[in-house]
């Protein structure tokens, strides 16, 4: 046995000090009041002990995959990196995103074509039976308007690759692009092909006429991944009447919706919402869209992800509450136990409770930021940290 003392057991409603928290195995055993026998003894000195962080939204693996447009590196080189990195911010549960997209216009990228989205999933699946630090589970997103989509999303929930599917509507005019300025300026970033080619007017056009996959094609998705326990988010809401379009479907979360309202009429309809911590960090969307902050402070925000930051997190949580009063465990649900449930995996996921995995955090305040100094992930310490002066 494991046992932790001296640590402020940050719990979903409330905060435990002077409690020891017993670790047996790879899951918690109790919260008592004493040292029991222990093979080892853990000194939290104060400092606060939370779940692992849940991160059910994150692009970052692509980063170590392909840091520049010409550099590609293995796939399992890069797994391994990624959550080496990740592990240090916490995130012991982490749904690594990735898109099947039709055209070039947010950038060409190989990692998107079908037959490297399918390499990675079965990576992430696989990398269970080696050596590995986290727990990896992979997030498809399927473009509406990506037809060949339909047939691949259903082979990979049928084999298990999938462990969460979105679906994604980046056409002008509406979503995260209603504003048609903002498109143009995004798009021209990426320097896809279409619009190098084509010219501005003629994407407009182009993505008015596209065809997308059919009702019936998403709500049939959305069953088959029901029937294996996995759950179907929408990507940018921004009107009711796609909310009641996704809950026919059977949609079960709400990622980045685009207006407070939208936000709050989701969570009226039983969807759980998602919000993306570097929002909170940066002060607003980079979209010109909802301000994750503002969204937790009127009660409408669910869950944070780390979205392209994976640090935005910890620092998200703890600016939350010192800068906003936000309850510190109400904040650390949004990153732990929530998303555990929107993915169907509280039971084991997401709280410090006996029964429950010991994923866990030991977490200190220096110079005003929130540092991590252990991570346990399986009951077993994967990282140690102590910062010097």
């Amino acid at each position: 046995m494991i046992a932790i003392k001296n640590g402020r057991i940050v719990q979903p409603d409330r905060i435990l000090d002077g409690k020891v928290l017993v670790i047996d195995g790879d899951r918690i055993h109790s919260i008592a009041d004493e040292i029991p026998p222990a093979d080892r003894v853990i000194d939290a000195h104060g400092r606060y002990i939370t779940p692992g962080f849940f991160d059910v939204h994150s692009d970052k693996i692509e980063q170590f995959i392909l840091p520049r447009p010409t550099a590609q590196f293995d796939f399992e080189l890069a797994l391994k990196e990624c959550e080496r990195e990740l592990l240090h911010l916490g995130i012991t549960t982490i749904y690594h995103s990735f898109s099947l997209l039709k055209d070039e216009l947010f950038g060409k990228s190989p990692l998107r074509t079908r037959e490297n989205v399918e390499k990675m999933a079965a990576l992430i699946r696989d990398i269970h039976d080696r050596n590995h630090l986290i727990h990896h589970r992979f997030h498809l997103r399927i473009e509406i308007d990506n037809l060949d989509a339909y047939d691949i999303a259903k082979a990979m929930i049928e084999e298990g690759l999938a462990h969460e599917i979105s679906f994604m509507d980046h056409s002008p005019g509406q979503g995260q692009y209603r504003n048609l300025a903002i498109y143009k300026e995004t798009i021209g970033k990426y320097h896809g092909r279409e619009i190098e080619e084509l010219g501005f007017e003629k994407v407009l056009e182009m993505q008015r006429n596209k065809e997308t996959l059919s009702f019936a094609q998403l709500r049939e998705l959305c069953a088959l991944a029901h029937e294996k326990g996995i759950a179907v988010a929408s990507h940018d809401d921004d009107t009711p009447e796609k909310l009641e379009i996704n809950r026919e479907i059977g949609v079960d979360i709400s990622e980045f919706p685009i207006h407070i309202e939208t936000a709050r009429r989701a969570r009226e309809m039983g969807f759980a919402t998602v919000v993306g911590a570097p929002n909170i960090l940066l002060g607003g969307s980079h979209s010109g869209n909802m301000s994750a902050a503002e969204a937790i402070k009127a009660g409408c925000a669910d869950i944070l992800c780390s979205d392209y930051y994976p640090p935005a997190i910890l620092h998200s949580i703890f600016a939350m509450n010192r800068d906003c009063g936000i309850p510190l465990p109400e904040m650390v649900s949004k990153a732990t136990l929530n998303p555990a449930r929107a993915m169907g995996l509280e039971a084991d996921y997401g709280s410090v409770e006996p029964g429950k995995k010991a994923d866990l955090l030991v977490i200190d305040i220096l110079d005003g930021y929130p540092v991590i100094t252990h991570v346990l992930v399986d009951g077993r310490t994967t990282s140690r940290v102590e910062y010097r002066r």
